[in-house]
């Protein structure tokens, strides 16, 4: 399967000016080389049959048949290869010159695109020998072959319809208004941009934007060729400066004066997942000419990066100003709360563990801009059957660094006398004995936020809610959830740049002591030595795989063979193809029938593109069937 892939390059090959011979040639070998890596679709510079620099000969006619040749003899050249070609010449049509892109594929000449916007301003004078782009599409003869001549002109592979292709030239990027953002709404998923942007001081970052921004804009994929070495330097230099953007990330990229040649995956159906949600995208197709290809279909091995945690930032500047912006989105979020509630506390429930943790470093954030004292959080720590020395030292650590009231309230002897009320046994270690500690605790939080006339502050993470690893009416409930966007590795995350920038040492080392603790919700005896006997990751799987699992099934829709085909990508260094399966067919199975929870969930902030509040971004029915999905994860096995 292909799922949505296409290997895709920019390739700047060394030419000489006015030398077309030799250009269809370097043209030719870099064709082959771009079909034997794999790669379907090359982009090559603007008139790079010619060089862009021919000046006046452009106005020649040996040069303009020279360049009808050159085309031909590509034409020929790509019979036998499974590839989509683009390659710069100039056009004679009716008498008048055009700057051209011809789309060639397995012999066949798809269409020229003229470039609709000429310049001729410093050191360019292009409309002293071509003129822009007429309206409209005309039929006509070139190169040997009937071929559509013209800007509105759509290019789509009949075995892959997600891969439909447009094009523009150079200057129509930088222009005000680029005929791509036409193409884009037309259907077009692939930009490519045949250019000669000759290279000055700070250019290649402006290039870079450009490029980039234009992607993001248009939802799509965008190649840009540039012009590079062999082309005259008698006033200017081109650095085969070639780039791949991808929805606003850079995918590849040949820096100025590299190799020239950018080569990546491009993932057109997570564009075409992007433009499905986004309502703004709004399809215009008047005028547009579709032209069919064929390419087979085939699997692309993946080259380009894909984060095992999609959620973190990789480089540690970017991963900082993320924990940063988050902690106060979170803070901002509970301090409005308790204004509008007019809460004098803020109650919490403090375990020992991860969520509590930050829960607590959020409302201390808060409190200090609303400007209340940190005596106004009341953190309650509830001992249990499972609460473990560690876990309990840690909360008592904690909440007297952070200058925070400390509450211990044992539960023991209120569950057991709910227990008797029930039938309960308290040497059943089953569900009920789990949740019936997790309701108790709630219910002294409730209780106690009433009396101090405060509210409770919930510390459920992102990863538990799509998990459904909470206490129904138990640790899922609160009157505002202050972590309810934020995904377990991202709390990791956050704890530990508190850490780094912790007042104290022992808040500090009370803090990554936390970190080291094993996630559990210690509702079961501990064991004999006095360790957790209860670690949710060998429950429910490990929270590196749910978190990637949940970034891919939300925030693109993506089928469970995708996922898991991404997930072998990217983290199957670490787990074997088998533990990935598993893991996946375990969450889309608590994914569906958890959502119950998620329908009555506490209000809280959005902080990332993906979350699940059922009142905002995600709106599921308590009741839906997972069959469709397993019934795919079933040819997976």
């Amino acid at each position: 399967m292909h799922y949505g892939f296409i290997k895709a390059c920019a390739v700047s090959p060394s030419l000489r000016v006015a030398d077309c011979p030799y250009n269809a040639q370097m043209t030719i070998e870099a064709m082959r080389k771009a079909a034997q890596s794999g790669c379907q679709l090359a982009v090559f510079p603007e008139l790079g049959l010619t060089g862009y620099t021919c000046g006046d000969l452009f106005l020649q006619q040996p040069l303009q048949k020279a360049a009808e040749d050159a085309l031909a003899d590509i034409l020929k050249a790509s019979e036998g290869l499974d590839l989509v070609t683009l390659v710069g010449l100039p056009v004679n049509v009716s008498g008048k010159l055009y700057n051209c892109a011809a789309v060639v594929c397995r012999g066949q000449l798809l269409g020229l695109v003229p470039k609709s916007h000429i310049p001729n301003y410093g050191e360019f004078y292009e409309k002293r020998h071509y003129c822009a782009a007429p309206a409209g599409v005309k039929d006509i003869r070139f190169a040997g072959q009937h071929v559509l001549f013209g800007t509105k002109l759509l290019f789509r592979c009949e075995s892959m319809p997600e891969f439909t292709l447009a094009v523009e030239i150079c200057e129509d990027l930088w222009a005000p208004l680029p005929p791509s953002t036409a193409h884009a709404l037309a259907g077009a998923t692939v930009i490519a941009n045949l250019s000669a942007s000759d290279e000055t001081v700070g250019k290649a970052e402006y290039r870079e934007a450009l490029v980039s921004q234009q992607s993001a804009r248009l939802l799509c994929a965008y190649l840009y060729a540039d012009a590079g070495h062999g082309e005259s330097t008698t006033d200017m230099v081109f650095s085969g400066h070639n780039l791949i953007a991808e929805n606003g990330a850079l995918l590849s990229e040949s820096r100025p004066f590299a190799e020239g040649c950018a080569c990546t995956e491009l993932d057109l159906g997570r564009l075409l997942s992007e433009r499905c949600r986004n309502t703004s995208f709004e399809p215009v197709t008047d005028g547009y000419e579709i032209i069919p290809f064929s390419l087979p279909v085939k699997e692309v091995p993946l080259t380009r990066y894909f984060s095992p945690t999609p959620f973190v930032p990789a480089d540690d500047t970017a991963r900082t100003e993320r924990c940063e912006l988050i902690l106060r989105m979170q803070s901002d979020g509970l301090a409005k709360r308790m204004e509008h509630a007019h809460a004098k506390t803020a109650v919490i429930g403090i375990s020992g563990g991860l969520d509590s943790c930050l829960a607590l470093l959020v409302a201390v954030h808060a409190m200090k801009k609303l400007g209340s004292p940190m005596e106004d959080i009341l953190a309650v720590t509830m001992p249990c059957f499972g609460t473990t020395k560690r876990t309990r030292s840690n909360a008592e650590i904690l909440c007297q660094e952070l200058g925070v009231q400390f509450r211990e309230i044992s539960i023991a002897n209120t569950v057991r006398s709910h227990f008797a009320d029930i039938g309960q046994s308290e040497t059943n270690f089953d569900v009920t004995f789990e949740n019936g500690q997790a309701r108790v605790r709630t219910l002294e939080l409730m209780d106690l936020a009433n009396r101090t006339g405060g509210l409770v502050v919930g510390t459920g993470d992102l990863s538990e809610l799509a998990l459904g690893w909470a206490t129904y009416n138990g640790d899922h409930m609160s009157m505002y959830g202050v972590n309810a966007g934020v995904p377990k590795t991202l709390v990791r995350h956050i704890v530990r740049y508190e850490a780094d920038t912790a007042a104290t040492p022992a808040l500090r080392d009370v803090l990554l002591d936390i970190l080291d603790t094993p996630v559990s919700p210690e509702l079961l005896p501990a064991k004999e030595n006095g360790e957790i006997a209860q670690q949710t990751e060998s429950l429910v799987g490990p929270y590196e795989l749910h978190d990637f699992y949940l970034y891919y099934v939300l925030r693109f829709g993506f089928s469970p063979a995708k996922i898991y085909h991404l997930s072998k990508a990217a983290l199957g260094d670490r787990y074997s193809d088998e533990v990935l399966l598993h893991w996946l067919r375990n969450f889309y199975r608590r994914f569906f029938q958890q959502q119950f929870k998620r329908s009555c969930l506490p209000d809280g902030p959005k902080v990332g593109s993906v979350t699940l509040s059922p009142r905002g971004d995600w709106r599921m029915p308590s009741d839906a069937c997972v069959s469709v999905w397993q019934k795919e994860l079933d040819t997976l096995s």
